[in-house]
């Protein structure tokens, strides 16, 4: 038990190290699944917990995977692009008007960890740790030009300036760590239930955006005198926030389990280095998200697995609040100061909840083989009338296919491996400083996953 100890404390610094820099933007900015099973299976399976890591998706799982230690780590490799049309008024009565652009995003490779143990207390209780990523989104957009008007629209004179918005290379980095401390109960054979403590460390950086300066609530209120500060290029800047997740299982009958959980929306810490960007003076809370599930066991060998996951993007202003709101900001005509960037009511990505459906099959269970096989389909949460902002958090994905499989090794240990593939997906619509002019953002994305579990049997 020593060693277990000692091993998992060195895995979750390694998986702490790894998750800098991560990126996960799939179902919204959320992962497909958590553990490597569970994506093998395009994260279907939340009635059919088979590792320590399944607490991540329902704390009820912590009672049902006792002794296990599990930890693995994926390379998420999501393509990004924006392309832009001609400008009718560029020149004469555009403005922030970009390009014509055509550019791939310029980071495409993250690693994606976790690791979980769960430990039994007697026959009917049980804690469990698990540390995971799940949440993110990046860009890095090299090249580009924007044309700006400085009096907006109407003829008045036009600079160009490089990059997406005029400010050189643009983009985001944002990442999301989970530490989730879970006790589980069962009561009876056939119902479990669990509560967790999540603790997440959040980090965001962005640059190339500093051309938004008139826009800015901050800006405004000083009467145009006093530049802002925490809107752009300040470097990596982090938020920590606690909130509750609950959870059940229940078996409906020897062949057909149900389970369930919701997790509450979880308030963090400003972002005071980007107070100037994101509404509510930089706050970035994480959404609510609630699951179900059913698993049906047609065979000893076999069980298909349907979830319905669903997760409230638009309940938080930074994500939800709408790009049309800044043109209520005095600084482009409208009356509204808590409008601007970093009001109150300030611009956001405008995204919508999502809802996400998901269908597993896994075969070969009792041998020592087991394969997977999962598809999953959400509407991807960005309206047409949102892609400018979006440029910079293209979660565009909808569809997902996966493959995985498990191989018992010596000592009851396991090695599992999942691999995932998004298809590609666009959303375009009008740039809304100059509505002649289209912006299409579009993404796909890869994902292999390499788990190993000791005391799997």
């Amino acid at each position: 038990m020593e060693s277990i100890k000692k091993l998992a404390i060195t895995l979750l610094t390694v998986a702490l190290t790894l998750a800098s820099g991560s990126a996960s933007a799939t179902n919204g900015y959320f992962t497909h699944g958590t553990g490597t099973k569970n994506k093998g299976m395009a994260g279907a399976g939340l009635a059919m917990p088979e590792d320590a890591i399944s607490m991540a998706n329902n704390p009820a799982a912590a009672v049902l995977t006792t002794g296990r230690l599990d930890a693995g780590a994926a390379l998420f490799t999501p393509w990004r692009s924006y392309k832009t049309s001609a400008s009718q008024l560029n020149g004469t009565m555009g403005s922030f008007t970009i390009g014509p652009n055509d550019i791939d995003s310029a980071r495409n490779y993250f690693i994606i960890p976790h690791v979980a143990y769960a430990w039994k207390l007697s026959d009917t209780s049980a804690i469990g740790v698990a540390f995971y990523g799940r949440g993110g989104m990046n860009s890095e957009w090299d090249g580009g030009s924007a044309t700006l008007d400085p009096d907006g629209p109407g003829p008045a004179p036009i600079t160009t300036f490089t990059g997406t918005f005029g400010g050189g290379t643009a983009g985001v980095d944002f990442s999301q760590a989970f530490l989730d401390l879970t006790y589980a109960g069962k009561a009876g054979d056939d119902f479990a239930w669990g509560v967790t403590l999540v603790t997440v460390v959040q980090t965001f950086k962005a640059k190339g955006v500093a051309q938004f300066a008139p826009f800015t609530e901050s800006f405004v209120a000083s009467g145009f005198t006093q530049p802002p500060t925490n809107l752009t290029s300040n470097g990596h800047d982090y938020s920590v926030g606690i909130g509750g997740k609950i959870g059940i299982q229940t078996n409906l009958s020897p062949s057909t389990s149900f389970a369930a959980m919701y997790q509450t929306k979880i308030s963090m810490g400003e972002f005071d280095d980007y107070a100037d960007l994101f509404a509510d003076q930089g706050g970035f809370d994480i959404p609510a998200n609630a699951k179900v599930g059913l698993t049906f066991r047609p065979t000893d060998t076999t069980a298909i697995s349907f979830d319905v996951e669903h997760t409230w993007f638009n309940d938080v202003g930074a994500v939800g609040n709408a790009f049309s709101n800044l043109f209520n900001c005095p600084s482009l005509g409208g009356t509204d100061l808590s409008s601007c960037l970093g009001g109150d009511n300030g611009a956001g990505f405008g995204w919508d909840d999502m809802t996400t459906y998901k269908i597993g099959y896994e075969w070969g269970r009792g041998s020592d083989m087991v394969y997977r096989l999962g598809v999953s389909h959400g509407d991807q949460p960005i309206a047409s009338s949102e892609v400018m902002f979006n440029i910079l958090a293209p979660a565009v994905i909808e569809d997902h296919i996966a493959f995985g499989f498990t191989k018992k090794m010596r000592k009851g240990n396991e090695l599992s491996v999942s691999i995932m593939h998004a298809f590609n997906n666009k959303v375009s619509g009008p740039n809304p400083f100059d509505p002649t002019q289209t912006i299409e953002i579009k993404m796909f994305q890869w994902e292999v996953e390499v788990g190993y579990s000791w005391g799997a049997d």
